[in-house]
């Protein structure tokens, strides 16, 4: 007599195991996988540090421009001229109102006053005033000299100190940067005049 397996009984599968090439396959496409998202990650830091260090640049540029045409907006006289060893010397006369400096005096008494001037030896802008003898930079690696000019309302410089003159303000400036192989220039530019007292 025969016995014939019954139809109720399960067929058990032999078990079920990866192979070594597709055990090779899966790790490099993992591999593949794990090495894309780094280098996605490191190119966002990357593109987030140069997008951060222009955000800075350009927030430092405002301030420092919105302090400048403040002060001159707010001046009763302004002269343009040259520093030299600290010391202040304007423009006269039939001379081109072209200069290094900027002499603000921000009432009618000529003891108080304010000072923007460049500073070659290290190629900063800055902020002197004179109730406190402070000193603040507000740029640094700036690359050209003159800076300040004293303009008509026609953009033409000028030679003599004429009442409602338009000051204009010049900088070139570079931001070196380290993770860079080149710097990065800026030039700021603005016209600002005195308010009408």
């Amino acid at each position: 007599m025969r016995i014939r397996p019954s139809m109720d009984l399960p067929i058990i599968a032999p078990a079920a195991a990866f192979t070594l090439v597709e055990l090779l396959i899966a790790a490099s496409i993992l591999l593949f996988v794990v090495i894309g998202i780094l280098s996605a990650n490191l190119f966002g830091m990357r593109m987030f540090q140069i997008a951060q260090t222009k955000f800075t640049a350009a927030d430092a540029a405002r301030k420092t421009l919105g302090k400048i045409s403040d002060d001159i907006r707010d001046s009763t006289t302004t002269w343009v001229g040259n520093t030299t060893n600290g010391n202040f010397v304007g423009h006269l006369d039939r001379e081109l109102q072209i200069g290094n400096a900027l002499l603000i005096y921000p009432t009618t008494n000529t003891t108080n006053f304010i000072l923007y001037y460049v500073n070659p030896a290290d190629q900063t802008l800055r902020r002197t005033t004179s109730p406190h003898g402070s000193t603040l930079v507000l740029a640094s690696c700036i690359t050209n000299s003159p800076v300040f000019q004293a303009q008509n309302y026609l953009g033409q410089t000028l030679t003599n100190n004429q009442n409602h003159r338009v000051i204009f303000l010049s900088m070139q400036c570079y931001h070196p940067q380290s993770y860079l192989p080149t710097s990065d220039y800026y030039k700021l530019e603005t016209t600002v005049v005195r308010r009408a007292q």
